[in-house]
Formats: C-alpha cells, sequence, structure tokens
C-alpha cells in the first residue's frame, strides 16, 4: 500500500493472488478489444481499404453488431465465474472474457441508448464518452485507490459517513454532468467538492432545475462547444474513434427520426 494524500492509498500489488491482477486483467482487454473493434469499423468505413473483411452477416444479410457478440462474452464471462467460483484459473479466464465483451459492448454504447443505428452520427459520441468513463473507473479500481475514510481509526460509523459524504458529492458531480469527475469525487471528496461549487453543464440536471436568466447564460459561454478546450478534446476523440458523419453532424436525432417517419408514410 502507497499513500497518495492524506488519508488515501493505492495497492501495487498486481500478483495472480491479488484482487488487483483480475481486475488489471479486464482493463487490459476491455482497452485492446475497443481499439481492436474501432479499428476494424474505420476500415470498413474508409473507402480506400478493401482488403478487410467487413462486418458479419446472416445468410438473410442481416448485420450482426458487435454489440451482440460483447453481451453474449458478459453473459457467458459471469456464469462461468459464479459456476467455478472465481478460482484459478478460471479467474483470469473470466476477467479477459469480461473484458473483451465489455469492449465490444461499450463501443456501441450510443446503439442501445437511442436504439438506433447511430455509429456514426454526432450522438454515436457518446459511446466514446462511456468507454472514456469506464477507462476511468476501471484503472481507479485496478489501481486499488482506496476512498479516504474508508478504513480509518474512527471505526465503523466514521466509514459509513465517508460513504454517505463520497456518494453525495460524486451524486451532485454527476447531476452537474461532470461524468469524469463524479468518478474521481467518489475516492476524492475534494475533487467532488470543488465541483460543487463550479458551474454545471447547461444540459444538466442541475441546470435545468436550479439555472435561470444570466447564470443560466454563463454555464452556456463557460461550456460553449467554441472554447479551446472543447475543440481540442474533440479533435482527440476524432483521432480515437473517427469523425462523424457530416451530412448528419449537424442535425439533430429528432429530426432524422422525423424525416424517416414522412418518408416511410409517403411510399
Amino acid at each position: 500500500m502507497f499513500p497518495l494524500f492524506a488519508g488515501i492509498t493505492f495497492d501495487l500489488d498486481l500478483s495472480p493472488d491479488s484482487p488487483r491482477g483480475p481486475a488489471l486483467l479486464v482493463l487490459i482487454s476491455f482497452l485492446l478489444s475497443f481499439g481492436f473493434i474501432r479499428t476494424s469499423a474505420r476500415l470498413m468505413r474508409s473507402e480506400r481499404v478493401s482488403w478487410w473483411p467487413g462486418s458479419v452477416r446472416t445468410g438473410a444479410g442481416l448485420h450482426i453488431h458487435h454489440l451482440v457478440w460483447g453481451i453474449s462474452l458478459l453473459l457467458i464471462s459471469g456464469f462461468v465465474g459464479f459456476a467455478t467460483e472465481f478460482k484459478e484459473p478460471w479467474m483470469q479466464i473470466t476477467a479477459i472474457g469480461f473484458g473483451i465483451g465489455a469492449g465490444l459492448t461499450l463501443d456501441e454504447f450510443a446503439l442501445w441508448l437511442h436504439l438506433e443505428d447511430v455509429y456514426w452520427a454526432k450522438e454515436g459520441r457518446s459511446s466514446l464518452d462511456a468507454v472514456v468513463l469506464a477507462t476511468v473507473f476501471a484503472t481507479i479500481v485496478a489501481m486499488g485507490v482506496r476512498p479516504v475514510g474508508l478504513g480509518d481509526a474512527g471505526g465503523v460509523f466514521a466509514s459509513i459517513g465517508a460513504v454517505l459524504l463520497l456518494v453525495l458529492l460524486s451524486g451532485i458531480t454527476f447531476m452537474k454532468g461532470r461524468f469524469v469527475l463524479g468518478i474521481v469525487a467518489l475516492h476524492l471528496p475534494f475533487i467532488g467538492l470543488y465541483t460543487a461549487c463550479r458551474l454545471a453543464t447547461p444540459d444538466s440536471p442541475w441546470a435545468r432545475w436550479r439555472y435561470r436568466g444570466a447564470k443560466l447564460e454563463r454555464a452556456r459561454k463557460r461550456f460553449s462547444p467554441e472554447r479551446p478546450f472543447a475543440v481540442h478534446r474533440d479533435r482527440l476523440l476524432d483521432l480515437i474513434g473517427g469523425a462523424p458523419n457530416r451530412d448528419e453532424a449537424g442535425e439533430p436525432l429528432r429530426a432524422r427520426r422525423l424525416a424517416r417517419r414522412g418518408e416511410r408514410q409517403s411510399r
């Protein structure tokens, strides 16, 4: 156990007997799975690549999304893990299977969020957001970071109080639309305390409930998509996951759905 700050420690013991070992296997296999399937999708999208085998289809031409394989792997890994009581080597095998399944599934998070194939639309960016959140959370767990206040000398009541404080501050952070910081706040309360005193994103539940007039305008200006941080973030996401389709990037999902519904009714 190594100290980070006052009251914060992390565990670097990654041996097979340590619980950190399987957690690290989940994280590595998750990242490799996501990297492979996103690269595969970008190769299939490219008009200059003809040698890549492409997606899996049934005899009737039905495209089987990799989300299906991911969910299947998650279910199989969970069942095998419980059936073998998470003993070696099944613990490591199921950890790798779970990580691969999670990578395949979260890469199409936008599909099961919108119930529509928006992989290359602007709404498809939510898949990358989900992968970033999962990576941050899994990294914290794999490092063995212990939340501040847990296991301290104060006893059970002190630990319960610490948990309630962490959940409260993390919940406020999530409600303000700061999801990555919300995950970090589960372990570091001063992050949640800092975010609780800052502006919420203009489309967050906190802003919808509490912001009006000048304060809402301040939030919109603070989190404008034209600000340098947002521009650099979008460029990084484009580099990782590919840029959205230009013909759909500026058109809201609801408008596209209404247009397609009108086309079907006119036929």
